[in-house]
């Protein structure tokens, strides 16, 4: 037997022991969810279509992990104006395996946790907060810092956003090995591409 629900606005063909991502749940590994807006249940003449959603239809997974899709780069330019920005976004997804599909009201075997979708605008102020409260990715050094805006590609908000993990300098930037590089790209909104460019432009100005 297979169903069909919606979450995060998105819908799925499911069946018993399906593994899928899907937009990130609220919950840790082993805890279990419910999926209460269940379109379609059933196989053949016997499957039940709900208007919008199946009466007393209910499907129980387990989360497997939570995680973060691959990193999407947004890149903008203005034609003639030397202005190009480039942006690095990865979604938070969760998986799950699907336990049970339940029809009829039957309840679950096992307590399941109340399903919460995390909305993306939620999401934001709480990393934030946690980035504030975690320890800078470098030390910065002592003394005056560079104005690091001078650096193609690197605008206020990111030369804030460097000085808030430590980087503060031409010679840090510079110095940068690929190692801290792949560090920067992992824990910051920046592509590993776009840090190795400003690298070799702060070369330059570290003179």
């Amino acid at each position: 037997m297979f169903a069909v629900i919606k979450t995060g606005g998105k819908q799925y063909r499911v069946a018993a022991n399906d593994v899928l991502t899907i937009e990130k749940l609220e919950g840790a590994a082993g805890d279990s969810v419910e999926f209460t807006e269940v379109l379609m249940v059933g196989e053949g003449a016997g499957a039940s279509v709900g208007a919008p959603f199946v009466e007393g239809a209910m499907v129980v997974a387990e989360v497997v992990e939570q995680g973060r899709a691959r990193k999407v780069l947004a890149f903008k330019k203005r034609r003639r104006q030397n202005s190009k920005r480039i942006r690095g976004h990865r979604q938070h997804q969760t998986v799950v395996k699907i336990t049970d599909i339940l029809t009829g009201g039957a309840k679950p075997s096992k307590k399941a946790a109340p399903k919460k979708e995390a909305a993306p605008k939620a999401a934001a102020p709480a990393k934030t907060e946690a980035a504030a409260t975690a320890a800078p990715l470098f030390t910065a050094p002592e003394g005056e810092p560079d104005n690091l805006t001078k650096i193609k590609g690197i605008g206020p908000v990111a030369a804030g956003q460097l000085a808030e993990q430590g980087i503060t300098t031409f010679a840090q930037v510079a110095a940068l090995s690929d190692a801290d590089i792949t560090r920067i790209d992992e824990a910051m909104p920046f592509s590993a591409d776009q840090i190795s460019d400003w690298r070799e432009q702060a070369k330059a100005l570290a003179k």
